[in-house]
């Protein structure tokens, strides 16, 4: 699902959600993308495994967070979307690998986080494996050709599209989830029609750390949530959750919705045959 608007004289690409994800890294709802389009422009770095040079930048913010901005050939409209670089590398066994016929620098990674070690013989890292969805933006890395089952590592972080519930740990909505290991539920959103890369999470929050956009001056927490293997990385929106009437996230609480998951591939690539 996409929707366009013109903002001061420049045109910019709404993905599904891309107003909430920049919140979550402190652009409020009012705030003039075609400034922000302006300033990644003049001051943004080439962004790497991408496509010419000029027509993909990024601008990094102090603590791992950047702003992506890309245009799809000469003359056509901007888009933009956040990244944070997770210090952790997420091991995902292969499932599938979907091209996005609009955006041929990034893939679709459907996959099973945590596989199974091959020299465990009791297998007891199995139980930390769940499935996981989530869109990498240098594919250009990868081979033409990988096996299923192949294990790549990956930097990934998760921006709320919708967020149903923040408060004590024991409030979720499902009281069994708390006898999962750490506590998590990790669902791949599925069906006709659903966006890829996204993910219905119950976590745990472990710790929150504490940046300021230098654009804006605004604050952006990024929640470390507790999930089986590794800690996941979360931006959440604050002007969502006022207007929804929802606490603020605090540690040892939970947070369950659904978040958009996008990354980069830290390791595991084959050689190209």
């Amino acid at each position: 699902m996409r929707s366009e608007r013109r903002t001061s004289g420049i045109e910019v690409v709404c993905s599904i959600g891309v107003d909430f994800l920049l919140e979550c890294i402190g652009f409020p709802p009012d705030y003039d993308l075609s400034d922000l389009v302006r300033t990644i422009r003049e001051h943004g770095e080439t962004v790497a495994w991408r496509g010419p040079k000029g027509i993909h930048l990024r601008y990094p913010f102090p603590g791992g967070i950047d702003v992506r901005l890309d245009r799809d050939g000469e003359g056509g409209p901007w888009s933009l979307w956040p990244h944070f670089e997770s210090p952790r590398r997420l091991r995902v066994a292969l499932q599938e690998l979907v091209p996005l016929p609009d955006s041929p620098y990034d893939v679709l990674l459907h996959g099973i986080a945590n596989p199974p070690l091959p020299d465990d013989p009791w297998r007891e890292t199995g139980r930390m494996a769940y499935p996981i969805s989530t869109y990498l933006s240098d594919s250009r890395r990868l081979p033409r050709r990988i096996p299923v089952g192949h294990v790549l590592a990956v930097s990934i972080a998760g921006f709320a599209l919708d967020v149903s519930y923040v408060g004590p740990d024991r409030g979720s909505r499902n009281p069994a989830i708390l006898e999962q290991p750490h506590g998590a539920e990790l669902q791949p959103l599925a069906g006709e029609g659903r966006p890829g890369g996204c993910m219905d999470v119950s976590l745990r929050i472990r710790t929150i750390r504490h940046l300021v956009n230098p654009l804006t001056q605004e604050g952006i927490e990024v929640i470390e949530a507790d999930a089986p293997g590794r800690p996941l990385d979360l931006f959440l929106s604050r002007w969502q959750l006022s207007s929804e009437g929802l606490e603020r996230p605090r540690p040892g609480g939970r947070i369950e919705g659904t978040f958009l998951f996008t990354g980069r591939i830290a390791g595991g690539v084959p050689r190209r045959g």
